[in-house]
């Protein structure tokens, strides 16, 4: 059943890639490059999952109170349930942040593939944080970009283990055209779509050149030209990058026939906050956007 509605919603979105190119007379405050450069230029702070210091990850407190907060960018993360519906998950399992164990004792190990939408809706992703979020949920997609777009944010999208289903990327895209996230201005100006897969980024920009994509990984800079003809940013790990390895990275051209950028994560103190933007890196991904910001204030927007 994937494999035919993929098919159909790749054409599909082949088709309209061609009539969606990058508007030039998008808004400077919500484009991402306008806030992003070399090291004098002030880094994204873009709020993981959400404000996930302070809020249940992934769930709508959490990009509320990232909202709360002043933060325009958030990341998240999509999986497929059993019946086919993209949900906001970082793990396979449900366990970490639900009340699945307990509601379903007899269905380890709970992968999210292994229970339906409705089932899902169903579980508590709130109380394991805290018991003043009980009864937070697991959004679908469609339900993650319709409140993003109520809180006028942002986001950094991030196809999670896109290897156990096929054909997510196209569903996934279907989704953010649906919710209105394929128009010139959205792609243009508040989106980036990453994953850990190569393969994955490669058919996000086969299908959609022109979204900005990102790869997560911190790849030999001989190879960084390779990765530069799918990819316009590499998102490493802060703890793998340095100095001149941001250079490396600015030194090159993206897809779009830009300079590629740096998203680094998942940096929650102010230590590791002022080192990375020493670097120069383009983005800040952290659970504590305020510390981050607070650590590199004058050079740090959110």
């Amino acid at each position: 059943m994937y494999a035919r509605v993929a098919a159909a919603t790749t054409a599909a979105l082949l088709g309209a890639g061609a009539l969606t190119l990058p508007s030039a007379t998008a808004h400077a405050a919500d484009r991402p490059s306008a806030q992003t450069s070399a090291s004098h230029k002030r880094p994204l702070v873009v709020a993981h999952r959400g404000a996930s210091a302070y809020a249940p990850e992934n769930t709508f407190a959490a990009i509320d109170k990232a909202a709360d907060m002043g933060f325009r960018w958030v990341e998240n993360d999509v999986q497929r349930t059993k019946d086919g519906e993209l949900v906001i998950m970082h793990d396979d399992t449900l366990k970490r942040t639900t009340d699945v164990e307990e509601r379903y004792p007899d269905r380890a190990p709970w992968k999210v593939a292994d229970f339906t939408a409705k089932e899902i809706a169903t579980l508590d992703a709130g109380s394991w944080f805290g018991p003043e979020y009980a009864g937070q949920r697991v959004p679908t997609l469609k339900q993650y970009m319709n409140r993003v777009s109520r809180n006028h944010q942002s986001l950094v999208f991030e196809f999670k283990k896109p290897e156990l289903y096929p054909g997510i990327e196209a569903q996934g895209l279907a989704v953010l055209r649906k919710t209105g996230w394929l128009d010139r201005h959205h792609v243009k100006n508040k989106l980036v779509i990453q994953s850990f897969s190569a393969d994955s980024v490669k058919t996000v920009h086969k299908l959609r050149p022109d979204i900005k994509t990102g790869f997560l990984g911190t790849p030999a800079v001989a190879d960084l030209p390779e990765y530069a003809k799918f990819s316009d940013q590499i998102n490493s790990t802060h703890t793998s990058i340095s100095g001149e390895y941001v250079a490396a990275i600015h030194a090159l051209k993206g897809p779009h026939r830009k300079r590629l950028e740096i998203f680094t994560w998942t940096v929650n103190n102010a230590t590791a906050a002022q080192r990375v933007a020493g670097f120069g890196v383009d983005g800040i991904i952290t659970n504590t956007p305020d510390v981050v910001r607070k650590a590199v204030s004058g050079r740090v927007s959110g």
